[in-house]
C-alpha cells in the first residue's frame, strides 16, 4: 500500500514539476495534501463528523492534474483495508511522512488534514458516536435600536 502512495506521489510531483501544469498558489506540499484527501475520502471513515465525511478537492488542482488523475484515482481505490483503525493509522502515517518533507511554512494544508484525521482516531479510540454538528447562530438583539 505504501508503494502505491509513493508511486502516486512520484507521478504527480513529476507532472507538476512543469510550470505549465501548475495552478495559482501551487506548492509542492499540496500534492501530498490532495493525495491525503483522496485517501480520506476513499476510506469513508464511520467516525468522521457529518460535516467532514469527505474533503473537497480544489477545482484548480483537479483542472491541473492532467490525464494522470484517472490512473491515480484507480490506484487510490485499490488500497483496501478491512479494519477502520488500520485505515486511520495508514493515513496518519502517510501524513506524518509527508510533513517531514516540508518546512513549517508549507504545512498548512497537511496540518489541517492531520487535525481531522486525528479527530477521527480519537473518536475511534474512545468509541464515541459521531454527533451531528449544528451550525445555528444564536438570536442576539441588535445593538442598534433602529434595527429592532
Amino acid at each position: 500500500m505504501k508503494n502505491k502512495t509513493e508511486k502516486i506521489l512520484e507521478i504527480w510531483h513529476k507532472h507538476f514539476e512543469m510550470e505549465e501544469n501548475q495552478y495559482s498558489e501551487y506548492e509542492s506540499s499540496d500534492i501530498e495534501y490532495f493525495v491525503g484527501c483522496l485517501l480520506y475520502n476513499h476510506f469513508a471513515f464511520k467516525k468522521a463528523l457529518d460535516t467532514m465525511k469527505t474533503i473537497d478537492l480544489s477545482y484548480d488542482f483537479l483542472e491541473s492534474c492532467g490525464d494522470e488523475y484517472d490512473e491515480i484515482l484507480a490506484m487510490v481505490k485499490s488500497i483496501e483495508m478491512e479494519d477502520e483503525k488500520q485505515k486511520i493509522e495508514f493515513l496518519q502515517e502517510f501524513i506524518s511522512d509527508a510533513k517531514k518533507k516540508y518546512s513549517d511554512d508549507e504545512l498548512y494544508l497537511l496540518n489541517r488534514l492531520e487535525y481531522h484525521t486525528n479527530g477521527v482516531m480519537q473518536r475511534y479510540e474512545r468509541d464515541y458516536e459521531v454527533e451531528k454538528v449544528e451550525f445555528v447562530a444564536p438570536k442576539i438583539k441588535p445593538a442598534n435600536p433602529l434595527l429592532r
